[in-house]
């Protein structure tokens, strides 16, 4: 680790020493600050370009996206291990419950139709169904802000969105 240290897998050092085109991950966001881009498992980081004028450094994240960084911050040589590890199912409950048991409290996800009345705003009524317009203002009390908030569009996107990754 280090300014000094050798481009192999697993060594650690500043952006301005990594040549364009090489693979990093753990990266900086702020000088100093531990890495904070390209984390996940199997995710990396591409050096795209230097520019010693300015002492920043632009790189291609996992999301596909551009970010410009200083030239001083660090990052790890290599890809973060545990690549494709959603490919495989989960296939069982009991799977599901211990991997959600150590993040948070997020499963199981109950449907609000599901509830009873006094549980949540689209609960009750003799079959499943919302029975209101599932938008809701802004504007609206908590305990009615359910389903899309504040939409200013609802439906399937039509057409091809143009991405932003591509312009420079």
């Amino acid at each position: 680790c280090g300014k000094k240290a050798t481009l192999t897998i697993g060594n650690v050092l500043p952006l301005r020493g990594v040549p364009e085109g090489t693979i990093v991950c753990n990266v900086e966001a702020k000088v100093g600050d531990r890495g904070a881009f390209a984390r996940g498992s199997g995710c990396f980081a591409v050096v795209i370009s230097h520019d010693e004028d300015k002492g920043t450094t632009r790189l291609r994240l996992p999301s596909g996206g551009k970010k410009t960084v200083k030239s001083d911050v660090r990052a790890q040589i290599g890809v973060v291990a545990g690549g494709g590890r959603t490919d495989k199912p989960l296939l069982k409950a009991g799977r599901a419950y211990h991997k959600y048991a150590v993040k948070r409290n997020c499963w199981p996800k109950i449907r609000g139709v599901a509830k009873n009345p006094v549980e949540h705003p689209f609960g009750g009524g003799n079959h499943q169904h919302i029975g209101r317009p599932s938008t809701v203002s802004k504007a609206a009390p908590s305990g009615r802000k359910v389903g899309l908030i504040g939409a200013r569009r609802t439906g399937r996107l039509r057409g091809v969105k143009k991405l932003g990754q591509d312009r420079d």
